[in-house]
């Protein structure tokens, strides 16, 4: 199931612009609409790429977390299977380093996180202990990571047909949009009138409640790829410190590394993180090398591979990175959550 050129420019067009029509996407190809559906059917079914919405939130409200969990290792199946079941904790990973697992949680509140999400995950049977930090500024996010595989005339021609960036933020939706948004977080490409089949509206209202929702800043669309066919299979995360006064250059160089999938401010003694997709792990030392050189005064207190993603936002994952087609889709009570992750 390795990924062709075309595969790989398919990809790319849709990570800048996930809902382009097959229109559109031929113009920028060069190829005809009907081969680029068909070819994207056939990667998603195989799990090889798929695009998703999450809700984006107002930022001053929202919680993003870090947690580390230790548990028993013959009960770490399930407590897999139950971590990943909580929609609020969107991303899962396996880490081959001073914790068992990792979890992204995101909270439309602290109060939600410290008294409803953190006491379940510590009443799950067979976690031995879980420490959290939260990220206190994004500087860089996985939604603008890419394959890099679009031409210079290619991306030209993409400018001049991908649809503007929805505006800011704008208050969460009416109850009787929730639907809408609990399909688009299964199938980012949903037309109207597949909503207008899996919901019963008339294909009028699921029009113009899509148009809604797609003008209003409420979702964050994304298109992934499963890891292993990337070209960068290996997942790498550092920890850092370094004083206030150097958050800006540390920024500005990891902005500069191919494969960045996450940059964070943090609270703890480790106040600084980021995530790279490698092509290898030899390459773990030549960044460590490069971050250092740029911001000496900072400290790498770990760096930590990833062994498997089970769960990222919100896409369950088999063990070869590929898309089970199960989507652990947003509740109504998550309406002010922020989906950058």
């Amino acid at each position: 199931m390795d990924l062709s050129e075309d595969d790989r420019s398919l990809i790319n067009v849709l990570q800048i612009a996930p809902r382009i029509t097959w229109q559109d996407a031929g113009y920028v190809l060069g190829r005809h609409p009907t081969t680029l559906a068909a070819q994207w059917e056939r990667l998603r079914t195989q799990g090889l790429a798929w695009v998703t919405a999450r809700l984006f939130g107002d930022p001053a409200h929202m919680t993003l977390n870090y947690v580390e969990i230790d548990c028993e290792l013959r009960r770490r199946d399930e407590v897999e299977a139950a971590l990943c079941a909580i929609p609020e904790v969107v991303s899962v990973e396996e880490s081959a380093s001073n914790r068992d697992l990792v979890l992204t949680v995101l909270t439309p509140s602290w109060a939600d996180l410290t008294g409803h999400i953190l006491p379940h995950i510590a009443r799950i049977p067979g976690i031995v202990k879980y420490q959290s930090a939260m990220f206190t500024a994004m500087h860089a996010t996985g939604d603008r990571w890419s394959l890099g595989a679009l031409s210079a005339q290619q991306l030209a021609r993409l400018r001049t047909v991908a649809a503007p960036t929805p505006g800011s933020y704008s208050g969460p939706l009416p109850s009787s949009y929730w639907p809408i948004v609990q399909i688009l977080s299964r199938n980012g490409r949903a037309t109207a009138m597949e909503i207008a089949e899996a919901t019963g509206l008339h294909p009028v209202t699921a029009r113009r409640q899509l148009n809604r929702v797609l003008n209003g800043g409420t979702l964050l669309f994304r298109c992934e790829v499963a890891q292993n066919y990337s070209g960068y299979p290996v997942s790498c995360q550092w920890f850092a410190s370094l004083p206030p006064e150097e958050r800006g250059t540390a920024v500005a160089v990891v902005r500069g590394f191919r494969g960045l999938r996450l940059c964070a401010s943090t609270t703890g003694t480790s106040n600084f993180t980021f995530v790279l997709w490698l092509r290898s792990a030899a390459d773990v030392l030549d960044i460590e090398d490069q971050f250092l050189a740029a911001v000496p005064q900072a400290r790498i207190i770990e760096s930590s591979l990833t062994v498997k993603f089970l769960k990222r936002v919100g896409v369950m994952l088999n063990p070869d990175t590929t898309a089970t087609g199960e989507v652990i889709v947003p509740e109504p009570r998550s309406q002010q959550l922020i989906g950058r992750v």
